[in-house]
């Protein structure tokens, strides 16, 4: 028989050890293959010195009024763009941009933003168009966050800066024009083309959502394209629905993965978030054009479809 004394002293350890492992796991590194985290584990890990947590919204004073603590800042229209030209950010200026962030190729990125991620999953993809595969979104981004009622800060980390070198670039994740056109033009398509704008926009019905100012002088979508809206994939918290739930929603539409895909939409940002579903959630052989309609609609000589009829008027 187990003294009392002794019997305490070893379930009091037990007991130790058992809370200590359980705080190890809140504070674990994300799994490597998961390329999501959630509002809990970034509350118990967005200051550990391997992470950064990064907050790229849409509306370009937000961050300032409060984010997620510890959380830096990418401004969407000067850091991941390469003005004055219309592309993304150049190697160069993508090297300067992590070494300011402090990023090391070991660094596990954390990405959120609000408009459900939109700009976000466009920094997922630039991240990954230089190499920076260790990125994730914060599932449900910064909708989710404040809907939970969790802490925003003012306060600007300041970090170490590193010398980032980006060591090969991923064309493979990135759509021009010309295979578009091509694409397009071909009578059995060895790859899928995906509209994910809303269906008037689609349709052409209308050109762009009310009050855009950058806009196409025609409208319509690109033939042989299907449309999924990018709102279809997620669920009313802004989360990403389920993998089998999101194979279902794509496969109805002919994109199963089979082919390769070709995703746009009007300038790349929302067509970010469905690359993201698709390649990281779905592992889909996926690429972005991020020329989108307003360089496609825009250009002269390419093949149309326009459903509707609209003209573009100059109004």
């Amino acid at each position: 028989m187990i003294p009392t004394n002794t019997y305490f002293r070893v379930r009091g350890a037990f007991l130790l050890l058992m809370a200590a492992s359980i705080l190890l796991l809140q504070a674990a590194p994300a799994p490597d293959k998961s390329p999501l985290v959630t509002t809990d584990w970034v509350a118990n890990n967005s200051k550990d010195k391997d992470i950064r947590l990064i907050e790229v919204s849409v509306d370009a004073g937000l961050y300032e009024k409060g984010h997620i603590p510890g959380a830096l800042n990418i401004s969407w229209h000067t850091d991941l763009v390469d003005n004055p030209n219309r592309d993304v950010v150049g190697k160069e200026g993508f090297e300067k941009l992590a070494s300011r962030l402090g990023i090391t190729p070991d660094t596990t990125v954390i990405l959120y933003g609000d408009n459900n991620n939109w700009f976000a999953a466009w920094g997922a993809w630039v991240f990954n168009l230089y190499g920076h595969t260790n990125v994730k979104l914060l599932d449900g981004g910064r909708k989710k966050w404040e809907a939970e009622k969790r802490p925003l800060e003012t306060t600007t980390p300041s970090v170490k800066p590193t010398q980032y070198t980006v060591k090969a670039v991923n064309e493979k994740l990135r759509a021009f024009l010309p295979d578009v056109v091509k694409t397009a033009k071909a009578k059995a398509a060895d790859t899928a083309l995906l509209d994910i704008r809303s269906p008037d926009e689609f349709s052409g019905k209308i050109i762009a959502p009310a009050g855009i100012q950058e806009l196409a002088v025609r409208a319509g979508h690109v033939p042989g394209a299907v449309n999924v809206p990018w709102a279809t994939a997620v669920a009313a918290d802004g989360t990403f629905k389920p993998v089998d739930e999101l194979r279902k929603i794509y496969a109805d539409k002919g994109v199963d993965g089979s082919k390769p895909v070709i995703v746009y939409c009007r300038i790349g940002e929302r067509s970010a978030h469905t690359w993201f579903a698709l390649s990281q959630l779905l592992a889909y052989e996926v690429k972005q054009y991020d020329g989108s309609w307003t360089e496609y609609g825009n250009s002269v000589g390419v093949p149309i479809n326009n459903p509707s009829g609209t003209v573009w008027t100059g109004k």
